[in-house]
């Protein structure tokens, strides 16, 4: 599944949650229509049906894509008692890109 860029997708999450606590402190009994069209634009940026899955499932996604990511080098060294495999690990230099 595709997935937006995780500074979109935070960006679509942090705006739905500020503009429901917003409409939740007002009192207002129905979701108006920039909180319906945000709901809308997250169920389909993170392949769900209903909002609450949309959010656990980029609150995961954005968990993920902030965790650095790590390569891990082997390096094969001639030793006295042969060859030895050595593992470095290595922060990557930049994200995974996004398809």
């Amino acid at each position: 599944m595709l997935m937006p860029l995780p500074a979109t997708l935070h960006r679509l999450v942090e705006e739905y949650e500020t503009l429901l606590a917003e409409e939740t402190l007002a009192g207002v009994t129905a979701p108006g229509a920039r909180l319906r069209d945000l709901a809308y634009t997250l169920c389909v940026s993170t392949g769900t049906r209903e909002i609450a899955d949309a959010l656990t499932r980029a609150h995961a996604y954005l968990a993920t894509a902030a965790a650095p990511p790590v390569h891990v080098r082997r390096t094969v060294t001639a030793g006295a008692s042969g060859p030895a495999v050595r593992a470095t690990t290595l922060p990557r230099e930049t994200a995974p890109t996004p398809l």
